[in-house]
């Protein structure tokens, strides 16, 4: 029976939410070379692909998490993820800016928060880990119980678990690049060969030494 990993790896792989250039990196802001882009945004164009994530999500929460009190998105990217998870379950929901605004109340948690409230994060990616870290911080410092993140893709980098780790917080993805190497191979997106590369890649990202 397919596992709901595998299921959304052909999903994100079948819409093109992920692409895969073993031969022709990517390259990062930060200017590494990656065989991997990955774009969870095109998940909210097909109806289809987005009700899986959805649910999917949905799901995690219920199952890992069933003290949620709060759905929280990330900026911008998770926003849209969680307001419909959160409708599913019927909670509130509200998303974290990637810095107060300016103006008016100059928030940054957008939505209502109690102190004290069991919160759940919604994000799309994760790849360092980084950036999701930040939000959860973010939620604590204004009183909330952060239970933990839920989302869609993770890289499975070693630097994402390790700083989860530190910061003492749970990330449950839908799918993971482990899977998604798997089923992409299977499924003629990469080649048998091309497993090696990515893996090599996702052990350890700064050394370059898969593109040759």
């Amino acid at each position: 029976m397919e596992s709901l990993e595998e299921k959304i790896a052909k999903d994100l792989l079948g819409i093109g939410a992920i692409f895969l250039k073993p031969n022709d990196p990517f390259t990062w802001a930060s200017g590494i070379k990656s065989p991997i882009y990955c774009d969870n945004r095109l998940t909210l164009t097909s109806p289809i692909v987005r009700n899986d994530v959805e649910e999917g999500l949905a799901s995690l929460i219920q199952d890992n998490f069933p003290g949620a009190e709060v759905i929280m998105g990330t900026s911008t990217a998770g926003i849209a993820h969680a307001a419909i998870t959160a409708d599913i379950l019927g909670l509130p929901m509200g998303y974290v800016r990637g810095s107060s605004k300016d103006h008016g109340r100059k928030n940054q948690i957008e939505g209502r928060l109690i102190p004290g409230q069991k919160v759940v994060v919604v994000e799309d990616l994760i790849s360092t880990g980084g950036s999701v870290i930040d939000v959860v911080n973010v939620l604590r410092e204004a009183g909330a119980e952060v239970l933990g993140i839920v989302s869609i893709f993770t890289y499975n980098m070693e630097k994402s678990i390790n700083a989860l780790k530190e910061a003492n917080v749970k990330n449950i993805s839908l799918s993971n690049f482990d899977v998604m190497v798997q089923i992409a191979a299977e499924n003629g997106y990469i080649k048998e060969e091309d497993k090696e590369k990515l893996m090599k890649f996702r052990n350890n990202p700064s050394d370059e030494s898969w593109i040759k």
